[in-house]
């Protein structure tokens, strides 16, 4: 699947989706490149989870909002993504919001792991910041012959894996000393 299109021309749920994360740039920290990223991915569950581009005066080690927003829904144990937003605009002068953004290299990667692990090839929705311009494909085009846990074994054993985590963290929790 790839292809433009307009806000119009999307269903719903991905109009929400698209809003969700041209909505989360307002809240980029982009002071060094005056360039706001939002991103947005949906889940199987339907919830949307946000993220936004933090960035810092070490450049190296700036957060996407991509990043962001797997990273919220791996939090919140829902990392069962079918599609992810991303929209971004130059904010400062001379601003520019009409070109389409897509995932670096870095999130498509992160993109194409969360993709493996559902067991679907998750959905990219690519924008300019004033939404006029949109293209759509899967993560498997934007990354093809992509390396992952599937290479690697993980994902035939993150489910027991995961089990023992969260058990290992109630024990944390149950072990832990009680105020008095």
């Amino acid at each position: 699947m790839s292809g433009r299109g307009t806000l119009a021309g999307l269903d719903a749920a991905d109009r929400t989706l698209v809003e969700a994360a041209r909505d989360a740039s307002r809240n980029a920290y982009a002071p060094y490149s005056g360039f706001a990223v939002g991103a947005a991915v949906r889940a199987r569950s339907g919830v949307i989870y946000v993220g936004a581009n933090l960035e810092n005066a070490a450049y190296g080690v700036v957060m996407c909002g991509e990043v962001g927003a797997i990273t919220a829904a791996n939090t919140a144990g829902d990392l069962d993504i079918e599609a992810i937003a991303v929209v971004g605009h130059r904010f400062l002068p001379p601003a520019d919001a009409g070109h389409v953004v897509t995932p670096c290299g870095r999130c498509r990667q992160l993109i194409s792991e969360a993709a493996q692990l559902a067991g679907t090839d998750v959905r990219v929705i690519s924008c300019s910041g004033d939404l006029r311009q949109i293209e759509q494909s899967t993560i498997s085009n934007l990354l093809p012959a992509a390396f992952g846990p599937a290479n690697l074994g993980p994902i035939h054993d993150w489910p027991n894996l995961q089990q023992t985590l969260r058990a290992a963290v109630a024990k944390l929790a149950h072990d832990a000393p009680r105020p008095a």
